[in-house]
């Protein structure tokens, strides 16, 4: 029969709002896997990868803003884990691992699939627990029940992240055959209140009133509904500058500076130090911007606020002056107007104006290349679906592109750790717990490297992926360094002949191949049709000539601007 305290680790999940649970076949994992499986009030998938089906549970709790619970057996089941650990980690995602064990007598001893599995995430992991192995003393259960709690608490808590329980099992690991499980009802819970980061005005008011030119930075976060018209409010009255990447999502604010990476190749010292802000206002985790950070870090401001309200802070732009443990809601709603600069908005909006019109114009008429297809994509993205960014190239590419002001797309891309290792298992996380259309950009090395996220039965029909395939990694042609080297074709671009079609096939996913801007524009409408199904839209470019074709964009900017 399988113990009682770990059936109920099911029940006390699901009492504290547990809904998706992801788990990967074992035998030792056994107790776990039947447990949740046969609770009524959660959802339960099987992915037989573990590293695949650690990116869809994050992409479920991306999505959802809740706990996914990941189950495994043990050995190296539980490092298969680690990169979407690493990536929940540094993105702020709660997730609960319950990796299964051998019992501690049986570590180091020869054992089949057996490795050292306590604190295996390191240090990218909020809090790892070992569950009790022996309930021959009562308190064992209370530390049993306790530990769940706590860990689910801590995996919520502000900044979210990956909280770690390791459960070394003995045998029997099956019930025996007709027994019935029963879900304790007196299970104990321990609830904690969120914390209110509020904040008052008086704090820091005074000294907001010192600075003239007001530059918000914000890096990346999930779309948040209620902080839009707040941070609108704030910059009309404040004429504060605000900037903020694809990933940001702040895209639907008409105000927002979107194409920062044009309007900073600017060669003239004399413009960009007519943007060099006095006070720097950042919020939010991480930004894609190079050129951003490299400008911030050049023309650093006479003072550098960070909004957040707990964790750890980073320096990114070394001017880091003032940590303001708050929520940005809270921080923007209680500032007055100050004493701002119109001529530094003005100044911002100007050359944002130009930007934005010479990509607009060239996008239209260039041939094809990466640039313009993802200029064309994402056009045409349905509006109130998700976009899903895959590293390298891809991400990159959106973020020069830009999405309009006021098209409602929420955006994701995984930036903790900027791996191209699970975009498309987090895309179908998503996809499984919103109704929207869920739509992938990536690239060709992203999308192979990650194609067991699309091996399980629970393929997505609001599921769309398009693949720029350039048969190579095509970002080392556009990084100095790699590109001038002679191993650069074979050892750094590692070219592949690879296309998608067979596994279109394998998936039973609808699948379009395009050659040519033409092939695309027919091609568009009916993939993102709402009853279109499961697609993928690979378009075939050369990696040559889109590094010709992204040099030629970058010197005619430089003119434009």
């Amino acid at each position: 029969m399988i113990i009682q305290p770990v059936v109920n680790i099911a029940e006390i999940c699901a009492r504290k709002g547990v809904e998706n649970v992801v788990l990967s076949p074992g035998s030792r994992c056994a107790p776990l896997t039947i447990a949740f499986a046969r609770h009524p009030k959660l959802k339960v998938r099987t992915v037989s990868d573990e590293r695949a089906a650690a990116f869809i549970a994050l992409g479920m709790a991306l999505t959802t803003g809740k706990p996914t619970v990941l189950v495994c057996t043990s050995g190296t089941a539980a490092l298969n884990y680690a990169p979407a650990v690493a990536e929940a980690f540094f993105q702020q995602v709660p997730l609960l691992i319950l990796t299964a064990d051998r019992p501690p007598e049986w570590i180091d001893q020869l054992d089949g699939q057996t490795i050292r599995q306590q604190n295996v995430y390191g240090q990218h992991i909020k809090q790892s627990y070992t569950f009790p192995s022996d309930f021959s003393h009562k308190d064992s259960i209370w530390h049993s029940e306790r530990m769940v709690s706590e860990a689910l608490n801590e995996a919520v808590a502000y900044p979210a992240g990956p909280v770690h329980i390791n459960i070394p099992l003995r045998e029997p690991f099956y019930p025996a055959p007709g027994e019935e499980l029963e879900f304790s009802t007196d299970v104990k819970i321990i609830e904690e209140e969120p914390a209110n980061y509020t904040l008052s005005a008086a704090q820091v008011q005074q000294e907001f009133s010192n600075f003239n030119r007001i530059l918000i930075v914000a890096g990346q976060q999930n779309h948040t509904l209620e902080l839009l018209p707040i941070i609108e409010r704030f910059a009309q009255k404040t004429s504060a500058v605000v900037v903020g990447d694809l990933i940001s999502n702040l895209h639907e604010l008409p105000q927002t500076i979107r194409h920062q990476d044009a309007i900073l190749a600017c060669p003239e010292t004399e413009k960009l130090g007519k943007l060099q802000p006095d006070l720097l206002i950042t919020f939010g985790k991480s930004i894609i911007s190079k050129a951003l950070k490299l400008y911030l870090r050049k023309y650093k401001p006479a003072a550098h606020w960070h909004i957040q309200p707990a964790g750890h802070v980073a320096d990114t732009y070394q001017s880091l002056t003032r940590i303001i443990r708050s929520t940005p809601e809270a921080f923007f709603e209680s500032i007055n107007a100050g004493n701002s600069d119109t001529n530094y908005s003005a100044t911002w909006s100007e050359i944002e104006n130009k930007a934005s019109t010479f990509l607009r114009n060239y996008t239209s008429e260039a041939e094809l290349s990466e640039l313009t297809v993802v200029s064309r994509v994402l056009e045409i993205l349905p509006e109130k679906s998700n976009l899903h960014l895959a590293n390298s190239m891809a991400v990159r590419y959106a973020n020069v592109v830009g999405l309009d002001a006021g098209k409602k797309v929420e955006v994701y891309a995984n930036r903790g750790t900027s791996g191209i290792d699970g975009s498309n298992s987090t895309t179908v996380g998503c996809a499984l717990t919103s109704p929207a259309i869920t739509t992938l950009l990536t690239g060709d090395m992203a999308f192979f490297y990650d194609r067991n996220g699309l091996w399980h039965n629970y393929l997505p029909q609001n599921l769309r992926i398009v693949i720029l395939n350039n048969h190579a990694g095509g970002i080392f042609r556009l990084i100095d360094g790699p590109k001038q080297q002679p191993e650069l074709e074979e050892f750094f671009e590692t070219k592949q002949a690879l296309d998608a079609a067979n596994t279109a096939k394998d998936f039973g996913i609808n699948y379009t191949a395009c050659h040519s801007l033409t092939d695309l524009q027919k091609a568009l409408a009916a993939f993102f049709a709402a009853d279109a199904g499961a697609g993928i839209l690979e378009i075939f470019t050369d990696s040559k000539a889109n590094a010709a074709a992204f040099a030629k964009y970058k010197q005619l900017l430089l003119k434009a601007l």
